[in-house]
């Protein structure tokens, strides 16, 4: 047991050393900041017409941030669902699920769900896209197969789940891809750098391009040929600024939230946010994983402060009961929604003094 204790420690120690050798060779490109904001801020794409990053949310002050943008009209109508299949991407356990009514919605289990729904409502308030995400304490799953892949203790005898974030799947939309936070063809815009602030002010700190997707609807009220770029993963917020040991401690975690940092750095012109800072250190025994998160800091980093308080106003807009509907529809307690609230009207005060 000694030895087999031994090799393991050796094991890692090694794989820590590789990476801090990998460290000290990187290339200075994978830290380099975005380009300064352009002078004409559109909401589209100079490349083409068709894709859109942003819309002026000019009813902000009146949007209902408790149903957020699937509305009242969209929420689940009861609590009893039937399973589909089990949905593997991501590292949350994830479910698809039908209702009475045959609409099928995305469950998410795990530290994501609350922080995920109320990360939504604040996303889509000040104009960009968004999931329908909705948030039930308790939900029953009928047809629920015993061997599903993760979140097994998560799952009741009877199907009876916990803390449950439901995603509405939209009829006649399509996820065509992804898109780059670096190379995207919003690259240098306001609303780019507008929305890698708001990422900050949420504790975003999981910003890989892959949690990103390029959208595109058909039938009554879509837009030829338009297409729609979102983040669509926002669960690792209102947590800690960067990977930690166990998501715990990284997605919805107030303590953490509270004791974070938000702006490191300012200059005349530009900002630099905490959010997302490198991984834990724990974390350099997978030196891939290690490295691809050093490579996001860059987000967070070099943001024009105009384009930093231009956020702030939009932010600024919400009235203290908005931003309140947005944790109490996650099931936040009124302790924690007060706390987290207060954090985020400082964190708004923060941009519209820079």
């Amino acid at each position: 047991m000694r030895s087999m204790e031994r090799r393991r420690r050796s094991c890692t120690l090694a794989a820590c050393l590789g990476a801090a050798c990998i460290l000290g060779a990187a290339p200075a490109p994978l830290l380099a900041a975005e380009p300064s904001s352009q002078q004409a801020q559109p909401s589209r794409a100079s490349s083409g017409a068709s894709a859109v990053l942003w819309r002026e949310p000019e009813d902000i002050g009146s949007r209902n941030l408790f149903y957020g943008p699937g509305g009242e009209g969209h929420q689940p109508r009861g609590s009893a669902f039937t399973f589909i299949k089990e949905d593997l991407a991501g590292s949350n356990p994830k479910f698809v699920v039908r209702d009475d009514t045959r609409t099928k919605w995305r469950i998410k289990l795990g530290p994501e769900a609350r922080p995920e729904t109320v990360a939504s409502r604040l996303v889509w308030a000040v104009g960009y896209a968004a999931d329908e995400d909705y948030f039930l304490p308790e939900i029953r799953v009928q047809g629920m197969p015993p061997d599903v892949h993760r979140g097994r203790k998560l799952v009741g005898p009877d199907g009876t789940m916990h803390d449950v974030r439901l995603k509405r799947e939209l009829a006649g939309q399509k996820t065509l891809g992804d898109w780059q936070w670096r190379n995207g063809p919003f690259s240098g815009t306001r609303e780019l750098n507008g929305l890698r602030v708001l990422m900050a002010v949420i504790n975003d700190w999981d910003l890989k391009d892959v949690n990103n997707a390029i959208r595109a609807r058909t039938g009554r009220g879509a837009v030829p040929d338009e297409r729609v770029y979102e983040v669509k993963d926002l669960g690792a917020t209102f947590g800690s600024t960067g990977l930690e040991l166990t998501p715990a401690q990284s997605e919805g975690n107030l303590e953490r939230y509270a004791r974070s940092r938000f702006i490191k750095k300012v200059t005349p012109a530009y900002v630099d946010f905490a959010v997302p800072r490198r991984a834990a250190w724990i974390v350099l025994a997978n030196p891939r994983e290690f490295l691809m998160r050093l490579r996001l800091r860059w987000i967070g980093q070099h943001i024009p402060r105009q384009d930093a308080r231009w956020m702030g106003g939009l932010l600024a807009r919400l009235s203290p009961q908005q931003i309140r509907d947005a944790f109490r529809a996650a099931g936040y307690s009124n302790p924690d929604i007060d706390r987290y609230s207060a954090i985020l009207r400082s964190r708004i005060e923060q941009l519209n003094a820079l």
